[in-house]
């Protein structure tokens, strides 16, 4: 990957991810460093105990099949995926799938918005979540929904700004360890 992004160091590029990984000239290679990359971004991550539903720090294995299962959902049209790069690394990332359900089929989850945390305040978060919220309403998605961890009050706050509305809560639903969280359920209905 060499996307660079305009202007100053601290900017990123936010890119679609399939587009990404499908330029000129096709590479297995290519395919390698995306996956480490987002790897090693999702682990570190969890490492440092972000809300991204794991314990423990995913493995190449388990993060390769999913960005290969999203990446297939964005080729049927049924998925979104966005890549942040700050110069070659990359600093965030971004999905939403549609729900596999034929009655569910007109809404989706965004699953995961990922941000690096040296990057966080610069306005990365929310130019994933608009560009996967713009790829939903093309996909006429109806509702997008999302779910956080209930201390994670930047991210709803985030996703408040953008239109997000909690429409529900489960108090002390995600256990860590002996510690418990309410899981915060929250929708943007694109039919407005």
């Amino acid at each position: 990957m060499n996307p660079s992004a305009p202007g100053d160091a601290n900017a990123a590029l936010v890119v679609d991810a399939l587009a990404e990984l499908e330029r000129p000239p096709l590479s297995l290679d290519r395919w390698a460093l995306f996956a480490d990359s987002a790897h090693r971004l999702l682990a570190g991550l969890v490492a440092g105990g972000a809300a991204l539903g794991w314990l423990e720090p995913p493995s190449r294995e388990e993060i390769m099949c999913l960005v290969g299962d999203v990446l297939r959902g964005v080729r049927s049209g049924d998925a979104s995926f966005h890549v942040a790069y700050s110069g070659d690394r990359m600093v965030g990332l971004g999905y939403w799938q549609r729900y596999e359900r034929p009655t569910h089929q007109p809404h989706a989850d965004l699953e995961k918005v990922a941000v690096d945390p040296e990057f966080h305040g610069r306005g990365i978060g929310r130019a994933l979540a608009e560009a996967l919220i713009g790829d939903a309403r093309e996909a006429g998605i109806e509702v997008l929904t999302l779910d956080a961890r209930g201390d994670n009050a930047s991210a709803l706050r985030l996703y408040g700004s953008l239109g997000f509305e909690e429409y529900g809560r489960l108090p002390d639903f995600v256990a860590v360890g002996e510690r418990r969280y309410d899981k915060v359920l929250c929708m943007l209905d694109l039919r407005r």
